[in-house]
């Protein structure tokens, strides 16, 4: 009986499932909601006395140092990734309460600027920490253990990341409504407990293959920019910034998807849509991931999506879909169908990055190398929503268009379509300049090349 019983132990203390995946989407699925921002942006400005546009510079900020603290703390997490993932914990959950607490702060004190610059520094600085450290932390695991579907693996937990916005988001909005007078403030308070609770047990979770230990390869020793050169130094830049120019011209259509789906005559279904394009974007970050698995240079992933992007942001902009979709179903449909595209491929552009960065470099010095391709991800958080906000404000003219409500009265709304036609126009060259770099600078894999020589 008790050799049966430490049998077991000894199963589950060796499961992948146990010690990688499912701890991995306790972390993911908690830092993911950082994008539920705009569920929630509009509450936060009112309550505390300031300008929708002042409170979103918080999601900014906890973008770029997302971006900044992987970047930094890369070597951390390639050290010891229980430290990195308690430290993930412990800032993640810190930052959402410590938001709380200056939104209450802010919500007596009607704009103050403490209540601003504290939100900056909770929700913008330390959940930003939180962020990076929370997303690189289970990665390296998740490929030690799934070594033969790495694409797979990664592509799970990315995609609990993305997934958290689809299943946070009805959760959230039914809290501000349900949570009487200060609902916001008492919402991040109480999530606060919640996320620390599922992020605490996939740190105790999460642990690296049993036995394994770091290969000793010419990689082994060297600092991260050595393993770096040991290719053509342009190879890691074009790697860099395709990356970099896919997360901006996704934010860039994301920060504004709202928007143009009240342009096309869709605003009261704007939450099913905001959901179905949220599942695009997991979707996208699991499928496109595993797809990879099966081609001998994960490069073709990025053409895909690159191609697949160019297509319909060009077709959108030749029919004019934006402009011209309400009252048409054909135009309708082609402007979500961009939607969905752009969600998919900004979230397999995520999955895809530390199984092309270990295909390159191998795996000893994976976490330091995706922990420094993901600062291209906090630049975009700064590059992205700004741009596309840019444009809007100085492109086009507010119009109003009317929206029937359920009790038959009509709801007049003003909107840019204009404004958000020529966001397009922005990311179109983007994408084709990505789409350069895509089939320039990355150079094939020694095992694409190897692969390509024995068809010849």
């Amino acid at each position: 009986m008790g050799k049966g019983k430490e049998t077991n132990s000894k199963g589950w203390r060796s499961n992948k499932w146990f010690r990688a995946a499912i701890p991995a989407l306790l972390l993911h699925c908690s830092i993911g909601t950082v994008y539920c921002w705009s569920i929630f942006s509009q509450e936060i400005a009112d309550y505390i006395g300031f300008s929708k546009g002042a409170t979103e510079w918080a999601f900014s900020f906890a973008i770029f140092f997302l971006g900044m603290s992987a970047a930094f703390l890369g070597n951390v997490v390639e050290k010891d990734i229980h430290k990195s993932s308690l430290l993930a914990t412990i800032c993640f959950s810190a930052g959402m309460a410590g938001t709380g607490f200056f939104i209450y702060y802010g919500g007596s004190h009607q704009g103050s600027m403490l209540s601003l610059l504290g939100i900056y520094v909770c929700y913008g600085f330390i959940m930003g920490v939180g962020l990076g450290t929370g997303y690189l932390s289970p990665v390296k695991t998740l490929m030690l253990w799934f070594e033969d579907r790495k694409g797979l693996a990664t592509g799970l937990a990315v995609a609990g990341f993305g997934a958290a916005k689809a299943i946070a988001s009805p959760i959230m909005q039914a809290m501000l409504e349900n949570l009487g007078e200060g609902g916001i403030y008492k919402m991040f308070l109480i999530l606060a407990v919640v996320y620390f609770a599922m992020m605490f047990v996939g740190h105790l979770l999460l642990k690296k293959p049993e036995g394994w230990h770091e290969p000793k390869t010419k990689e082994k020793g060297q600092s991260m920019m050595a393993v770096i050169k040991s290719k053509p130094v342009s190879n890691y830049i074009g790697i860099w910034l395709m990356f970099y120019i896919n997360i901006t011209c996704g934010l860039a259509l994301i920060s504004q998807e709202k928007m143009i789906v009240k342009c096309i005559g869709l605003a009261g279904a704007v939450g099913v849509i905001s959901t179905v394009s949220a599942v695009f974007n997991a979707g996208g970050r699991l499928g496109f991931s595993a797809w990879a698995d099966m081609m001998k240079d994960r490069n073709t992933i990025y053409k895909l999506i690159f191609i697949l992007s160019i297509a319909f942001t060009g077709a959108v902009i030749l029919t004019g879909g934006i402009k011209n979709g309400n009252g048409n179903m054909a135009l309708t449909a082609l402007v979500l169908c961009l939607i969905f595209v752009v969600n998919a491929g900004y979230g397999g552009g995520f999955s895809n990055v530390p199984t092309l960065l270990s295909d390159h470099y191998g795996m000893s010095n994976i976490s330091a190398i995706h922990g420094l391709t993901l600062s291209a991800w906090g630049f975009a958080g700064l590059t992205g929503n700004q741009m596309a906000s840019w444009i809007v404000n100085h492109f086009g003219s507010p119009v109003e268009i009317g929206h029937e409500l359920a009790d038959g009265t009509v709801e007049m709304i003003t909107v840019n379509p204009t404004g958000y036609q020529t966001v397009l126009y922005a990311t179109i060259v983007l994408y084709i300049v990505s789409m350069v770099i895509c089939l320039l600078l990355v150079k094939p894999t020694d095992k694409a090349l190897e692969a390509k020589a024995k068809r010849r």
